[in-house]
Order: structure tokens, then sequence, then C-alpha cells
């Protein structure tokens, strides 16, 4: 199993631990893998607003043109437009730097396959091993057999035509609030939603390189809820920094995470017979969930947390739609992976189509407790294996008595372990989630 790559990735504090010289690297071991047999091949490159992003870009691009493969530069745009980007122009790959709805000083480096979808472990084990090992008995092509860089200066225009002609009519009449959250989405969101005829209120679409994810986002809604009730819109709209997951407001100012969203557009797909009668969600969504696909007689299928891991679930099944409470939600007829905008227009379209308030529809998914709390730890390893973590555990599924669940496990790209309780109760959740949390700082933080 890899270990340089995460579920989404490499990521680090960039200069510090996903440093220039590793991205050069990471950059000519996947192009000397990843180039075709025949022809000269190419990369699409996009990034988020990150201050650390035109660094690491440069010494991406540097590694891959090494290899003799071109590069194409789509700038600041969503991870889910490179995917969408990379079947277009019929690359043999795509790469994002991004570290999602990370922290500003954080940066990551993932690469999509030929086909839109990202790398599997087998393929990233040997991308580590060359990185890791030595790249020097890779070839060196010189003169015109370097790899040259190619500007794409509509690559958002591109991104947004793609998405306009997915949408059956159009918004008119429908008045939204959109948090860029400092990020990816802050031109393409915009331009995208008003061209199809919403009235736009957008905040937080000023991208300064450092406050990308700042209080701001799909990680921190208040100002969206309150913007939304201020400006009596219809609904909110929130994405993270590089915009592969949104949550929504509805017009009272309450949330509409992500397991609400695949409820309402699953049932809207399901009316339609074009769900396939499954879809595929992870151990975090609510029971709630469940519960209302259940009551329709569609299987739900779940995975571990990550958007990797519920793509390969719908590949393995046939299923057209998944997702994470999070809002990392996959239309698998439309793009092959998590797109927050798209996404976004799948839910407005319901909202014409149906005449209801965003909150009625909501109400198709009762919402259980879930108490969540994630502990920093110096080190998420063997967590699994410490006896009075297990002890922890074992007592708070003992005080729940059958009547909830507990979900422990570690993040996939922080040094954080979540610890997750849901039940009828949240007073005995939160005792339950803070007796085993304590435990784990005593023991690992």
């Amino acid at each position: 199993m890899a270990v340089m790559f995460g579920t989404d990735g490499v990521r680090g504090v960039a200069n510090r631990e996903l440093t220039p010289e590793l991205a050069f690297k990471l950059g000519r071991a996947a192009a000397s893998l990843l180039k075709p047999e025949r022809g000269r091949g190419s990369i699409v490159i996009g990034r988020d607003t990150r201050h650390s992003g035109p660094m690491l870009e440069g010494a991406l691009l540097a590694g891959i043109c090494s290899a003799g493969l071109d590069v194409y530069l789509a700038g600041v745009i969503p991870t889910p437009a490179i995917a969408f980007l990379t079947r277009e122009l019929e690359a043999c790959a795509g790469a994002v730097i991004s570290a999602s709805h990370n922290p500003a000083p954080d940066n990551g480096i993932k690469f999509f396959n030929h086909k839109g979808f990202k790398l599997d472990d087998e393929l990233e084990e040997k991308i580590e091993a060359l990185v890791l090992g030595d790249l020097e008995g890779l070839p060196r092509p010189t003169g015109a057999d370097l790899g040259k860089v190619i500007p794409l200066p509509d690559a958002v225009e591109r991104y947004v035509n793609f998405l306009k002609n997915i949408v059956k009519g159009d918004l008119t009449g429908l008045k939204i609030v959109v948090d860029c959250a400092n990020g990816a989405a802050y031109q393409a969101a915009p331009i995208l939603l008003r061209r199809l005829g919403a009235e736009v209120i957008i905040l937080n679409n000023e991208p300064d390189g450092i406050n990308i994810n700042d209080e701001c986002g799909s990680t921190h809604p208040a100002g969206l809820q309150k913007a939304v009730l201020e400006h009596k819109a219809h609904l909110g709209l929130a994405y993270d920094g590089d915009a592969d997951r949104v949550i929504a407001v509805d017009e009272k100012g309450e949330l509409v995470d992500g397991d609400k969203i695949l409820v309402i557009c699953g049932l809207n797909l399901h009316e339609k017979n074009k769900l396939g009668k499954k879809i595929v969600v992870t151990v975090m969504s609510n029971w709630g969930l469940k519960q209302a696909f259940h009551k329709e007689k569609v299987e739900v299928l779940e995975t571990k947390v990550g958007d990797r891991f519920v793509l390969e679930k719908m590949l393995e099944s046939g299923a057209v739609l998944g997702g994470e409470q999070s809002g990392h939600i996959i239309f698998l007829k439309h793009n092959t992976t998590g797109d927050g905008i798209l996404t976004s227009l799948q839910l407005l379209q319901v909202l014409k189509e149906k005449g209801q308030p965003l909150s009625t529809l909501a109400q198709a998914m009762e919402t259980y407790p879930q108490v969540l709390r994630n502990v920093k730890v110096k080190s998420k390893q063997g967590w699994e294996k410490n006896s009075a973590i297990q002890e922890a555990i074992a007592r708070g599924e003992n005080t729940l008595s059958g009547s909830g669940r507990i979900l422990v496990r570690p993040s996939g790209t922080e040094p954080l372990i979540r610890v997750m309780a849901e039940g009828k109760d949240r007073t005995q959740l939160e005792t339950v989630v803070n007796l085993i949390s304590d435990v784990i700082e005593k023991e690992l933080g």
C-alpha cells in the first residue's frame, strides 16, 4: 500500500513536507509511467488559489516536461474541471495542485488517468517507488523531444459550457447566495449560475492566496446562513477550496448537508427511473438517509470514508450516484469525480421542477443526531491496537446499549482521529464521544 499517497493524493505543508523537489519528482515519475506507448502525450494541470500553488506548479510541470510530455496549464480551476478537461483534450493524465478544504499553508498533488478517474493504488505505488528510488534511470529527452507548456486560457469557459449543457431549462427566478471559499470556484460558479438566469449574491470570491477556506466555505457555513436570511434568498451554496464538494443552506438558514442533497437528488432520479435502485454512501452517512432510501426500496451500499472508495463501489456495483455527508457527490453519468458545482445544478433543477422550497425537500430525510469530535494526534499509526482506546470504545458502545452506533477512524489527510456517535439522545452521544476522545488525546495527543 502506498505510504506517500493518502486517500486524496500527496498532502503536506507546502515547502516543508510537500517541497518543490518532491513535486518535480512526482511529475517526472508520473509522466514516465503515464506516457502513452505512441505519440507525445500530455498532462493537464490545474490548481486552487493557494499562495504555494504557482511554486508547486512550476516544479511539477518541469518534472513532466523533463519526461517528454507536454503540459496544458489550466490555471486556477475546480478539481472536477481537470477530470473533464483530461477527457476533452484526450490527455494521458490530469494533475491537480490543491489541499481541498485544508488550511492555506497545506497543499497537495493528485493525478487523474486518461479517463478522468483518480489513479488506482497499484499505479500510485509505482509512482511512489520511483520517487523514493532512483529517477536517474528514466529516459532524458532533449531538444524537440522535451515536453512543452501550452497555456489554456479558456479552461474555465470550457468547464462552464460543459456544465451548462447538462442543465435542462434555466434558473430564472431563483435568488442564490454563493460562498466560493476564496478558492477554485470563485470564477466558474458565479459565471455559470448567472448565465443560467439566477440572481446571485457572491461571498468570499476575492482570493489572496492565504484566505482560502479561512472561516468560509463548506466547512464554515455560518456566514452563508446569515447572508441567506439577510438577502431573503431561496438558498445558499458553499464550496470548499477546490470545489469538489458543496453544502447548501435552505431559505430558513438551516444547513442541508451532503446526505440530504443525496436524498433529494437520489429520490428525484428514482422517480424518473434513472437511479438504478442503488446508491453508494460511506459509513459516516446518517441513519436517516438509509431509512429514506429503504422506504423507496433503493439499495444503500456502504463503503469506508473517502471519495475514491465511493467511486470504486459505484463502478463495481453499477451505481450512478454516490457521495459523502461532507457534500462530495459523484454523478457518474456526467463526471468521474465529485463536483460541487455540478451537484449544485442537480439540486437547483429539482428545486425548479418541484416548485418547492429547499426546506420542504429536505424533509424527505429525518436526521438522527450525530456528534463528531476531531482529536489532534502526533501519529495515527497503531491507534486501533491501543488497548486503552479500544476499552473506551467498548464502554461507549455499552452505554448506547444498541440504541446508536460509534465510529472511530483516522483522517485520510490530516493528523486527526475522528470520533463519531449517532443515536437518538444527543446528550448521551456527547458523553460517549467526549469519553473516547479524551482517552485518544491522552494516549496519542
